[in-house]
């Protein structure tokens, strides 16, 4: 694997976890307490947003040289 796919990876990874901690974050928030959180749909909603997030980063990434 090349180094430019390396740091591709590498950059597209790092956003996607902050996108799914961010997801993460917003669905718990959502909820008035924290029994009353629905863990499925946390988890289901943040691994959506992290494949989105690579996805999107396929259009390019600021932090990686074309």
């Amino acid at each position: 694997m090349s180094d430019k796919w390396k740091t591709w990876w590498k950059a597209a990874g790092i956003r996607a976890i902050k996108t799914v901690a961010q997801s993460a974050i917003a669905a718990i928030g959502a909820s008035a307490i924290l029994s009353e959180v629905n863990w499925p749909v946390v988890v289901s909603a943040a691994v959506l947003a992290g494949v989105l997030s690579l996805l999107t980063s396929v259009a390019g990434l600021p932090e990686v040289e074309e």
